[in-house]
């Protein structure tokens, strides 16, 4: 009897392995033994369960407390050999996570092309910048870059940003407590509004933010589509998103159609409309409303997010609030008395603020990483990616590489003291043809805040060592709760 049940343990336990055995090669059938001898020269790696890959390692790290742990599975198991083969986000797929390597994917149009999962062209849009060709994108790109980054623009934006920070630092330093980040991000929001839709009703503006917010927390989650789940809400949110779009959209051509010669400020929006291809073509509807989505995602949570870190993190390390503010502080006493408010001149001027930013750009790495995809077979750093397959340039892992940022977990903006990390290395915006348009703007954004904040006020964060949620981006779970302080004057 005990012989009996001793074999039926030995026989479970042997099933069970050989199970497994199989589930971990379904994969490797599926995708690699098709590739014939070129599979020899993959990058080490696996390509995990069927369907879901290597997605569970990947979001157990992610919402723990140490993110990077996911890539350092792969060091563990690989060796330091800077590409990895995984199956990620519904496809096979090569992780690379060396600035070379980077920097070829991100440059080379002619090999690499947008590969950004098809839940995540869903969620932002078919004919939004990340998935449209190369030549719609140049056009586009041409089209929206000056409007947002060019200096007339900027010098014309400043002011009303100023406006805004000034506006919302008076309100904030006298509503008590609040969460710090869900503030930023309404800020910034209207900001991008302004930008790209002039003037709208506040709750539009409000109804528009609340839907971006659970559309975001959707674009890095695995793609179930059911009731509960993030991805779920993300494409309802979508839907909304699209459906108060579609009302501006048509309220705005009606009011072109009426103002034949209208001496309005054109926005981004008029430009939208009046573009013309070779043939004559314009935009319709839908290209418009996935432009508007992309560029008001991208818009605000950036600097937004941004923004809040490097306020917390100039407020950590003291003796780098007091180098900030020291510049601030010149700037100001440098002002002809008649001048009111900044210059971008001043903005420019400031550069230590600037290495604050940069370094907090890398420290927090807000987009961990982005998608491309091999239009070709590609020889990169003697591995080979199979046409077809997507490449997921890993910006975590260059922004943290010891070899170009000594002691990469420490916040030290003085490490920007005469170094330029070279190409592919310092990737917050990405590279190439596809670099976010709106660096300039965020950057402006950025500046201008902590400009005000550095001058006359001060956060006391509730909770201090509250954790983090890394997905989809980097935040305090509490969204860092917080009161702000006009320092110097009781509230």
């Amino acid at each position: 009897m005990e012989m009996g049940f001793t074999w039926g343990l030995v026989f479970l336990s042997l099933g069970v392995m050989g199970l497994r055995w199989v589930m971990r090669r379904v994969n490797y059938w599926l995708y690699e033994t098709q590739l014939g001898e070129k599979r020899l020269l993959l990058p080490p790696g696996d390509l995990g369960w069927p369907f879901v890959g290597n997605m569970w390692a990947f979001l157990r790290a992610f919402k723990s407390a140490n993110p990077d742990s996911f890539i350092s599975s792969f060091v563990a198991r690989f060796g330091h050999t800077g590409m990895y083969k995984a199956f990620m986000f519904g496809n096979p797929s090569i992780i690379v996570t060396t600035a070379d390597a980077c920097r070829r994917v991100l440059t080379d149009d002619e090999a690499f092309k947008p590969g950004w999962p098809i839940s995540t062209l869903k969620l932002i849009g078919e004919k939004s910048f990340i998935g449209i060709s190369y030549d719609e994108h140049k056009r586009l790109r041409k089209l929206t870059a000056a409007p947002v980054n060019g200096f007339e623009s900027l010098t014309m934006y400043l002011e009303y940003i100023e406006d805004n920070v000034v506006t919302a630092f008076d309100k904030w330093s006298k509503m008590g407590q609040i969460e710090f980040l869900t503030e930023l991000r309404k800020l910034t929001f209207r900001i991008i509004m302004y930008v790209f839709l002039s003037q709208e009703s506040e709750h539009a503006m409000e109804a528009l933010e609340r839907e971006y917010t659970v559309l975001n927390h959707g674009v890095r989650a695995m793609a179930i589509n059911i009731p509960g789940f993030a991805y779920h809400k993300a494409l309802k949110a979508r839907k909304n998103l699209v459906a108060i779009f579609q009302s501006i959209v048509t309220a705005r051509r009606r009011r072109r159609e009426m103002e034949a010669e209208t001496k309005l400020k054109k926005d981004m929006l008029d430009l939208l409309m009046e573009v013309e291809d070779e043939n004559g073509r314009k935009l319709n509807d839908q290209e418009i409303i996935d432009v508007l989505v992309m560029y008001l995602n991208a818009g605000h949570e950036s600097s937004g997010h941004i923004t809040m870190w490097a306020v917390i993190l100039l407020q950590q390390h003291p003796e780098v609030f007091r180098k900030a503010k020291a510049e601030q502080d010149e700037i100001v006493k440098k002002r002809p008395s008649t001048q009111k408010g900044l210059t971008l001149k001043e903005v420019r001027e400031m550069d230590f603020l600037s290495k604050v930013v940069d370094e907090t750009l890398r420290f927090i790495t807000f987009s961990f990483v982005v998608f491309r995809e091999a239009k070709k077979d590609v020889n990169l750093s003697g591995y080979n990616i199979p046409k077809g397959w997507k490449v997921l340039v890993w910006f975590r892992s260059v922004h943290l590489d010891p070899e170009t940022y000594p002691n990469p977990l420490e916040f030290n903006p003085s490490r920007w003291e005469g170094f330029t990390p070279k190409a592919g290395a310092f990737l917050p915006f990405g590279a190439g043809s596809r670099t976010c348009p709106g660096n300039d703007l965020a950057k402006l954004e950025i500046s201008i805040f902590l400009h005000y904040f550095l001058l006359h006020y001060q956060l006391d964060r509730v909770n201090p060592d509250c954790p983090r949620r890394y997905l989809p981006h980097c935040r305090p779970v509490d969204n860092c709760l917080a009161r702000v302080r006009r320092v110097g004057i009781e509230q």
